[in-house]
Order: C-alpha cells, then sequence, then structure tokens
C-alpha cells in the first residue's frame, strides 16, 4: 500500500504526536508498505532513511498566507506518489488534504492526538477519525464526529523503532528517594501540582529530590516556583533529553499530574521500564494505565492527594514492587506493531468504503470530478 503521513515537523523534541507517526511510519515501511512522510523536516530524518520511508519537505502551519504553497506542494506530492492512503496527524494537513485537490483518489485518515484542542474537531474532515484512547474517541462524538467515522488506536511504544538501535543509556545517580517526572513544561502537565506535594512531602523525606525531565515554555515560572517553595535546592530541572529511560528505571516513583492527557506515551515507557506509576484520572491516563492496575490514579488539580499516593509508595516497598509487577503485565498489547495492524485494517476499511462510493456514485450518473467530494 502507498501510505502518506502528513505533520508540521519531524523535529525529536519530545513531541508525542511526531513520536507516534515516526513509529508507525518506519513499522509500515518494515511491513512492505510504501511510505512517504511530508513535513518541514526535523531530527528523525536520519532514522527514516534508514528505515525505508521517504521524508520530503512540505511546510505546513495553520496560517491563511501559507495556503497556496502548501496547496501547490501537497498536489505536486499526489502527482509524484499517488497515495492510496493519506494520514493527517495535524489539522493543517488534514484541511490542505480535505480540501486541496479537485478529484481526490485517496482515503483520507486523521488522528485526535489533543482532543483538548479546539481545533481537533476539524480533525472530522477525515474518512475515518482515529482518537488514541476511547476517551478521546467519546470526546468527539460528542463535539458531533458520527459514530460510525471513528476508530480507536490505544498509543503504545513497546518495540519502538525510534530506539531500537540505542543503547540503555547510563543510569543517572539520582539521589534517594526519587520523584521523576518526564513531560513537557506546560501548566497543562500538572507541574504546580507537583511541586506543591513535593513540599509537602519534604518534612517526612528531608532527602527526597525531585528530577524533572523536560523543556517547555512555562519553565521559568516552575524553577521561580521551586524557590517561593522552598524546596528548589532538591528540585533538578533536566531540560530535554531524548532517550530517558535512564531517568525512569531508577526513579523510586514516576508521576504524570497532568490536567489534560489523551495518551501520553511516557506511560507505556514507564511501565516498560519498571516504574512505579502515580498519575492523574484523567483523559487517557487510565486506559493507559489498565484503569488503575498499573499504576496509582489520583483527582487533578490535587497536591494533597498526590502527596498522598506518592508518600504510601515510598513508604511500602512490597506495595510499590506488587505495582512495578503488575505494571510489567499485558506491556505486548503496547507494542507498535500493534498499533501498526490495527491503522492498516482502518486503511484498508477506509479505502474500501471510499471505492465503494465511487462505484456507486459513478452507477448513478455523478461526474468523475465529484465522485471524492
Amino acid at each position: 500500500m502507498r501510505i502518506l503521513h502528513l505533520a508540521n515537523h519531524a523535529h525529536n523534541i519530545g513531541n508525542g504526536i511526531v513520536n507516534v507517526m515516526v513509529d508507525l511510519a518506519c513499522m509500515q515501511a518494515r511491513a512492505g508498505h510504501e511510505v512517504t512522510i511530508a513535513s518541514s523536516g526535523g531530527g528523525f530524518e536520519p532514522l527514516l532513511a534508514r528505515e525505508g520511508v521517504r521524508h520530503v519537505r512540505l511546510p505546513q502551519a495553520p496560517k491563511p498566507r501559507y495556503v497556496p504553497a502548501m496547496v501547490a506542494g501537497f498536489n505536486r506530492l499526489l502527482a509524484e506518489h499517488d497515495p492510496e492512503v493519506v494520514h493527517a496527524h495535524m489539522m493543517s494537513g488534514a484541511l490542505i488534504a480535505r480540501f486541496g485537490v479537485l478529484r481526490r483518489r485517496f482515503a483520507l485518515v486523521t488522528t485526535v492526538h489533543n482532543e483538548f484542542q479546539k481545533s481537533a474537531t476539524l480533525m472530522r474532515v477525515g474518512d475515518r477519525v482515529v482518537g488514541v484512547t476511547e476517551a478521546v474517541a467519546q470526546l468527539m462524538e460528542r463535539r458531533g464526529i458520527p459514530a460510525h467515522k471513528l476508530a480507536v488506536v490505544l498509543n503504545g511504544t513497546i518495540g519502538t523503532p525510534r530506539l531500537a538501535e540505542t543503547p540503555l543509556p547510563k543510569s543517572p545517580a539520582l539521589g534517594r528517594p526519587s520523584i521523576v517526572t518526564v513531560c513537557g513544561m506546560y501548566y497543562r502537565k500538572g507541574i504546580p501540582e507537583l511541586l506543591r506535594a513535593f513540599a509537602r512531602l519534604s518534612p517526612r523525606f528531608p532527602t527526597a529530590e525531585l528530577y524533572l525531565v523536560g523543556d517547555g515554555p512555562d519553565r521559568e515560572q516552575f524553577e521561580a516556583m521551586s524557590r517561593e517553595l522552598g524546596v528548589d535546592a532538591r528540585v533538578h530541572f533536566t531540560g530535554f533529553i531524548a532517550d530517558p529511560r535512564g531517568y525512569l528505571a531508577e526513579a523510586d516513583v514516576f508521576v504524570l499530574a497532568s490536567h489534560r492527557e489523551p495518551a501520553g506515551l511516557v506511560l507505556s515507557e514507564a511501565r516498560e521500564a519498571g516504574s512505579a506509576i502515580v498519575a492523574t484520572r484523567v483523559d487517557g491516563i487510565p486506559e493507559m494505565l489498565d484503569h488503575g492496575e498499573a499504576g496509582v490514579l489520583v483527582p487533578a488539580n490535587d497536591d494533597a492527594a498526590l502527596a498522598e499516593a506518592i508518600e504510601k509508595l515510598l513508604c511500602d516497598r512490597e506495595a510499590r514492587e506488587a505495582l512495578v509487577a503488575r505494571g510489567r503485565r499485558n506491556l505486548e498489547h503496547f507494542h507498535v506493531r500493534r498499533v501498526c495492524d490495527e491503522y492498516q485494517a482502518i486503511y484498508e476499511a477506509a479505502c474500501d468504503a471510499l471505492h465503494a462510493r465511487r462505484r456507486d456514485l459513478q452507477a448513478a450518473g455523478v461526474g468523475r470530478d465529484r465522485v471524492a467530494h
């Protein structure tokens, strides 16, 4: 099958949308498909080349002045590659693919990665619209996307090609007990609640250390907050680390305190690394943690509950080890091979439906230019 993926970029900066797309494209190429990614480029280009995935330049951005160039570039891609499936992972690509062609010969699949964004509703233009968890798909249905167009492919990172040739990083020398999060430095990731929870824990655990692995626009505010709370000497902002497995493996407790989180890839990474996980009960997090079997779930925006859950795990080694053991069960379900297989089934169904519609419309005498629209 000829598959074209669309995304704004292919940078290796911890962007979950890009990571999912890169994993999927590589696995599809390994399965023998002809796969192309069109984006503005980035650090994943060498990996894509090694895996047999073409990368072509097609800058995409949700700005009107870029539309003519995007449409022209997209139509050149269609003429050159003639994809059977176009898979749009971001809003710009979805709209170009749906409205930038006169005669559409391909099935359009869109994936809603961040349903909390208002623009996510625009992904409805796909012939099939994929949510990365059941929670995402349900929200999209409530926003008016017909149920028959929706599908679910749960995110997974086990066996990711992004790390296939990368040896495990050297374990960092973490303080004990160690509390770790890996995420972008954004308010929606619940960093303020995590910092306040750590301040609550400090009297009970005066040697505890908190590691915030990631970067983002709100980092300076969080650094200032750690100083205001008087815990800055034991709070470490590491910046972005492309391969955080060392931190995950060494963490006494891993925390994801997000306010919104469709299907955080780091949760399957933390499970594989053997982390004892505490996370908020929002969006797709329960599905990524087997509804509480593989991690302790707490309310969002509640630093007291977060501190209590972390404290219980730090104080009870047996409970912590039992949680780690449960987290390592069912990991095959989070393998990128399963993700690839499920998308393939969606592609085939979308193509079959498109071809059937074309036949029906042609039989009814509708002109070719209107068949795919």
